[in-house]
């Protein structure tokens, strides 16, 4: 009869059905969160989540101890051990969840064993305290009238309402929370002034990139890299990134002016050409427009291939020409509102409830060459030029069919992000990656966003954060010095493209020297060089001196104003319009073809041949052979080689001591002068990508 009494006392408890409200809205909403799709509703209740979990840590505590000190002499019955179960499972709950909440709150992302261990306890405290609340109900039910028994009943009732009540009360304020929520209002419309010059189905044109929706996207959607970086989760991938070529893709001085002119020569619309790859945040956006005025001043600008832009992209085609579909993922709450409230929060969601971030921003696609392809293969047709069509850059094809690659076996392939994205020491989340047959979840590293690849000029002039340190390694990539471990054992050994000098060990005086340089395409995966070759150059530079440290014979020097000496041994192309005029300022919508172009595929070689006199005597720094090769000037003129006389004996050549380069530098002093004025200053650092020396012995006749 007393121990009776007690249980239909505790029933009517309030501390119980506080609990038990608490307890049951945090089940409710912990299982939608888990089982139901990412929303807005599901958002809210990660909030009313968290929050009405801190609540209830202090009052369950209590009770908890409290309901085990009333019950631990009890014999041992399934109702007891489902008691100990859903206490244990309560226990561990309320420990992750506090533990998860701290996570989300201040730390770069939640602990995944620890995230799987609440949603585990989830379902074994409905499966434990279920049975463990409703068999002292049945049992009371089933009891035989008594006065115990009626009370117990009339307790567990008056328990069941209030404890609903609480449990009702609480989704009302998600509820309310729901309700008062605004989206931010988006503006996926083109202009109505928009000009569909290429028709109105492909409002992108003539680049190929598109939108899932057919439409415009708000430039937030894709835009905001920044946020990735300050709310503290990719803070080593951001700063990365911000430095890298496809961040300032769209700031670059040399971008921004050639997109001018094209801009000015055939409309602001033509201009769309280029955003697929560089300005994509502009091109969806809708402001490569014939009515916008300045093409600097688009949205996105800063940005470039941003953080999303990126991401976002769901399907690529390996045709080129950013030939991919984009679709922004749906965004967080409050995170496209610019203010530390609003920033909070939505980071703490992401982090809290990141599934709907991964899911949306991570594909194995990324993962492939053909990924890569939609940008880093470029061609121009009858659209854009109005005569035919012709191939650009084209590094996707290089490598596909380079020694590099091989079908279905990844063991001896090596891929665009391996050499280009090495792995590197990280805490950033999203380090470790189980895809990667030579990779673990647990490796401690992640792809680095640099993108390093051969441009060590625009992170300087653009003064760009870090710009020391990405041109730094940029120099080391060139030369071949970049160490990148997990390919170590597939990948050669030595510089990217070592010269090597071939000549006779001996000459004589008044003779013909021949010296070959070779150059061999050793370890990059595509062309060299590749890109933009009317723009950049790489060349041998030559110079041969006797024992006294005196130039007998020399190509490919540089003069004051930084222009490579006419008839260097150039690795480069020299593209043509249709009336034969050299394509010079990368005007490329004008390109019909190419007067020249040389490069080397990767593991070929190519050699360059030099000739001159042998000398008897020791001569004057005036006194140099120059040997200028087949080939033209920039405007089209033949070029003929030129020999200086020997004029001051001192003396007899006893050796002769070849010492060769190979240089690169990603902008010529002809296109820099034009972007930045002839008396800027401003020239291109040049990369010495290899060298090699030999010794010739000159042997004196009597």
């Amino acid at each position: 009869m007393a121990h009776a009494t007690t249980r239909a006392e505790e029933w009517r408890r309030p501390l119980l059905y506080c609990i038990g409200g608490l307890l049951a809205f945090e089940t409710l909403t912990g299982l939608a969160i888990y089982l139901l799709p990412f929303s807005i509703p599901n958002q809210v209740m990660v909030l009313a989540h968290t929050g009405i979990g801190i609540v209830f840590v202090a009052p369950y505590a209590w009770y908890q101890v409290y309901h085990w000190r009333a019950n631990r002499g009890r014999r041992w019955s399934h109702e007891t051990l489902t008691g100990y179960f859903a206490m244990a499972a309560a226990v561990t709950l309320t420990i992750t969840g506090l533990v998860l909440t701290a996570e989300a709150a201040i730390e770069s992302h939640i602990t995944h064993a620890i995230d799987l261990v609440h949603v585990i306890a989830t379902f074994a405290l409905v499966a434990a305290a279920l049975p463990h609340v409703l068999t002292p109900i049945v049992r009371a039910a089933h009891a035989r009238a008594s006065e115990a028994a009626a009370a117990t009943r009339a307790g567990a009732r008056a328990f069941g309402w209030r404890f609903l009540s609480l449990t009702a009360g609480l989704f009302g304020l998600v509820a309310v929370g729901i309700a008062i929520y605004r989206k931010p209002v988006l503006h996926n419309e083109l202009p109505a002034d928009y000009s569909y010059v290429f028709g109105a189905s492909r409002p992108f044109a003539p680049s190929l990139a598109r939108t899932k929706s057919g439409g415009a996207y708000d430039a937030r959607l894709l835009a905001g890299s920044a946020s990735c970086g300050q709310s503290g989760c990719h803070r080593e991938i951001y700063d990365q990134w911000s430095v890298s070529a496809h961040r300032y893709a769209a700031m670059d001085t040399g971008f921004q002016k050639i997109q001018a002119v094209m801009g000015k020569q055939n409309g602001a619309e033509s201009t769309r050409y280029c955003g697929g790859c560089h300005d994509p945040v502009s091109l969806f956006s809708g402001t490569k427009n014939i009515f916008v005025s300045d093409l600097t001043q688009q949205s996105g600008y800063r940005e470039g291939v941003s953080c999303v832009a990126c991401h976002a992209i769901q399907e690529t085609d390996v045709k080129g020409n950013a030939a991919y579909v984009i679709a922004p993922p749906e965004r967080y709450l409050l995170e496209l509102i610019d203010a530390p409230v609003a920033r909070t929060v939505s980071n703490f969601l992401i982090r809290a409830y990141p599934r709907h971030h991964v899911q949306s921003l991570e594909r194995t696609l990324f993962k492939s060459p053909e990924f890569c392809a939609a940008c880093h293969k470029q061609f121009i047709d009858k659209e854009i030029n109005k005569v035919g069509w012709v191939q650009l850059q084209n590094q996707y094809d290089n490598w596909r069919k380079s020694r590099w690659n091989h079908p279905r076996d990844p063991r001896r392939t090596i891929e665009c992000r391996e050499c280009h994205m090495p792995l590197v020491p990280s805490q950033d989340p999203a380090r470790g990656d189980e895809r990667d047959y030579n990779r673990s979840p647990a490796d401690g590293a992640s792809r680095s966003h640099r993108f390093i690849a051969a441009n060590q000029f625009i992170p300087d002039i653009m003064h760009l954060p870090g710009a020391r340190e990405q041109t730094q390694l940029t120099h080391q990539w060139l030369r071949g010095e970049t160490r990148v471990p997990e390919i170590a054992d597939k990948w050669r050994d030595g510089p990217a493209v070592p010269i090597e000098i071939v000549t006779s060990d001996v000459a004589k005086p008044g003779q013909r020297l021949d010296v070959q340089t070779v150059l061999t395409n050793n370890k990059v995966g595509h062309d060299f060089p590749t890109g933009p070759l009317d723009l950049i150059q790489s060349w041998v530079e030559l110079r041969v001196t006797d024992q006294s440290g005196q130039v007998v014979f020399e190509s490919g020097q540089r003069d004051t104003s930084n222009f490579i000496s006419p008839g260097a041994v150039m690795l480069k192309s020299e593209p043509v319009d249709q009336y034969g005029n050299l394509i010079d300022r990368h005007n490329l919508w004008e390109m019909v073809g190419v007067r020249y172009r040389r490069s080397i595929f990767p593991g070929m070689s190519d050699r360059a041949d030099f000739s001159f006199t042998c000398p008897g005597a020791v001569v004057s720094s005036a006194a140099i052979q120059t040997f200028t090769p087949m080939s033209s000037n920039r405007d089209g003129s033949p070029r003929t080689s030129q020999t200086a006389a020997v004029r001051v004996p001192r003396g007899r050549v006893t050796e002769l001591r070849v010492h060769a380069r190979l240089l690169y530098r990603k902008y010529d002093q002809f296109m820099i002068n034009y972007l930045f004025g002839n008396n800027s200053g401003l020239s291109a650092p040049v990369t010495v990508m290899s060298e090699d020396e030999k010794t010739v012995r000159v042997q004196q006749t009597p």
